[in-house]
């Protein structure tokens, strides 16, 4: 898995062949797309970059707003894992080596199907992390998608994420 993507609940099926058409249409004839056991949760293993795929994604939308429908947003993982907190730690450890030492970082946790406390999950992931928390202006993120026994992580930028309505809505304004 190096892709998430939400979709509305109920529309899985239709966002899964969306993006399966966006996969063939950027050259990926041998991607992966799984509705997962999660409401609204797809997951894609694509041997594209993830994050170009995103940005691909972004210009698509740009050109055709209208063209993606069904995927609400597109989340390029970096590393998965299973769950627990020694190999979430271990992951964003190997992630965070390309932040310089001034810049600053926010960490977002989605926890679908698992016990594990956020907070703990936070805390765990912070104390290994020398650089400042800033949680409204931060030049990283530190993404964490617990889907179950399986959990998604990725260090990005504010833009590596695309939520398709927040950008059909500012091309509205």
């Amino acid at each position: 898995m190096n892709l998430i993507i939400t979709c509305s609940r109920h529309l899985e099926e239709e966002a899964s062949n969306e993006i399966s058409k966006i996969l063939r249409e950027l050259g990926d004839t041998s991607y992966a797309v799984e509705i997962s056991s999660f409401s609204g949760i797809i997951t894609v293993t694509t041997v594209l970059n993830p994050l170009l795929v995103v940005n691909e994604i972004r210009r698509i939308i740009l050109d055709e707003p209208w063209s993606v429908r069904y995927c609400h947003r597109f989340i390029p993982i970096q590393d998965a894992t299973e769950t627990t907190i020694e190999n979430i730690v271990r992951s964003v450890q190997n992630l965070v080596k390309m932040m310089k030492p001034d810049d600053t970082y926010r960490i977002t946790i989605e926890r679908r199907g698992s016990h594990l406390s956020s907070k703990e999950v936070i805390d765990s992931i912070a104390k290994n992390i020398q650089n400042k928390v800033s949680l409204e202006k931060f030049d990283w993120n530190v993404v964490v998608e617990i889907l179950g026994i399986t959990t998604g992580i990725s260090v990005l930028k504010e833009n590596d994420v695309v939520s398709t309505l927040k950008m059909k809505r500012d091309l509205v304004e």
